[in-house]
C-alpha cells in the first residue's frame, strides 16, 4: 500500500505534527510525502531525510504558498491517482484539506485516528473520547487525519527519499488570501510543549490570569493554555483553548489551575504523562484524572509555588 502524507512547515522547518503523521502512514506502508508552497525546496529537503520516506513530492508555486484548501485539495487528488491512503495531520490546517480530498473522491473520510489496526482498520475516540471506536473502511482510497498526541514522532533523519517535482492544477479561484494575524510568544508551542500550564475560569479575569499563570509558565519553561471557559470569558486568544473544540495536547507535565474538568477540556488533555490539578473544590472533576492533586486557592498556592521554583 502507498500512503501520501501531507507536510505542514512553517519558516523551513517541517512540523512535530508531519512526524506522528509518517508514523502512522508507515503502519500501513510506503511512505510518500508531499510538501507544497513557495521556495520549498528546504522543506522538501528536510522532509526527504524523515526516517522511513520513500519519496518526496514537491509542488512549487505561488497558489500553494498559504496552502488554501481549495487549491491543494485537487492537487492530493491527482496524487491519489497513484497512492492508496492519504494522511494529514489533525491540526487546522489537515482538517481543512482532508474533508476536501475525500469529497473530491467520494469517499468517506476517517478522522483522528488513534491507532493502525491493520490496512483498513483503525480506532477513533468519539462521545468527546469516553469511548474508543473501531472502524473499518471499504473505500479504495481512504482520507485518514492523525491524532499526533496518539503516535510517536518519525525520527528527522535517517531517511533517503527521494525529491520528485510535480504540478497541479494551480489556483481554481475558489478563494483567496486576505490577511493572517498570528500571536507570537517566545514560550514554546502549546501543541508540542514538554509542560503545560493551564487556567481556568476560577482566576476570574484576564489580569489574574497573567500575574498567576505566566510566571509559574516562565519558571517551568512552560506552554500556557486555557479552559474553553476561560477564552469564552476573554481572559486569553482562543489559540490557547485546550480542548476537544481547541488543541489537543499530550505533555509530560499538565498543570491544571483552577480548571473544574469539563469533559470537553479532559477530551484535550488526558493523555498528558502527569496531571497536577489544582482547585479548591475538592470534588471537581479534575481530581478524578489528576495523578496529583492540589486543594486550595489558586491565589495563594500558585504564587507559593512560582516563588519556590
Amino acid at each position: 500500500m502507498k500512503t501520501l502524507v501531507w507536510v505542514e512547515h512553517e519558516g523551513g522547518t517541517v512540523k512535530d505534527a508531519t512526524l506522528a503523521a509518517v508514523t502512522a502512514a508507515s503502519r500501513l506502508g510506503e511512505v510518500h510525502l508531499l510538501v507544497a508552497g513557495e521556495g520549498i525546496g528546504a522543506v522538501a529537503a528536510a522532509a526527504a531525510k524523515i526516517a522511513g520516506v520513500g519519496k518526496v513530492h514537491a509542488a512549487e508555486g505561488a497558489a500553494y504558498g498559504r496552502a488554501l484548501p481549495e487549491n491543494i485539495a485537487p492537487l492530493v487528488v491527482d496524487l491519489m491517482a497513484d497512492h492508496d491512503a492519504f494522511l494529514a495531520p489533525a491540526t487546522a490546517n489537515g482538517k481543512n484539506i482532508a474533508p476536501r480530498v475525500a469529497a473530491l473522491l467520494d469517499v468517506m473520510q476517517i478522522s483522528e485516528i488513534l491507532s493502525v489496526e491493520s490496512a483498513d482498520t483503525f480506532t477513533r475516540p468519539i462521545y468527546a473520547g469516553n469511548a474508543i471506536a473501531t472502524v473499518r473502511s471499504s473505500d479504495t482510497k481512504m482520507v485518514i487525519t492523525v491524532r499526533g498526541t496518539a503516535f510517536d514522532k518519525a525520527p528527522r533523519e535517517g531517511g533517503a527519499g527521494v525529491v520528485e517535482a510535480v504540478s497541479g492544477a494551480g489556483d481554481p479561484g475558489l478563494s483567496s488570501f486576505i490577511a493572517a494575524e498570528i500571536s507570537k510568544s517566545e514560550r514554546p508551542e502549546l501543541t508540542s510543549a514538554k509542560i503545560v500550564v493551564s487556567g481556568g475560569r476560577a482566576l476570574q479575569n484576564s489580569e489574574n490570569f497573567q500575574s498567576i499563570i505566566e510566571p509559574l509558565a516562565d519558571k517551568l519553561g512552560a506552554a500556557v493554555g486555557a479552559s474553553r471557559a476561560a477564552v469564552d470569558a476573554g481572559y486569553v486568544p482562543n489559540d490557547y483553548q485546550v480542548g476537544q473544540t481547541g488543541k489537543i495536547v499530550a505533555p509530560e507535565i499538565y498543570i491544571a489551575v483552577g480548571i473544574s474538568g469539563a469533559i470537553q477540556h479532559l477530551a484535550g488533555m488526558k493523555d498528558s504523562k502527569t496531571i497536577v490539578a489544582i482547585n479548591k473544590d475538592e470534588d471537581a472533576p479534575i481530581f478524578q484524572v489528576a495523578d496529583i492533586g492540589l486543594v486550595g486557592d489558586l491565589f495563594s498556592v500558585v504564587p507559593e509555588l512560582t516563588r519556590r521554583l
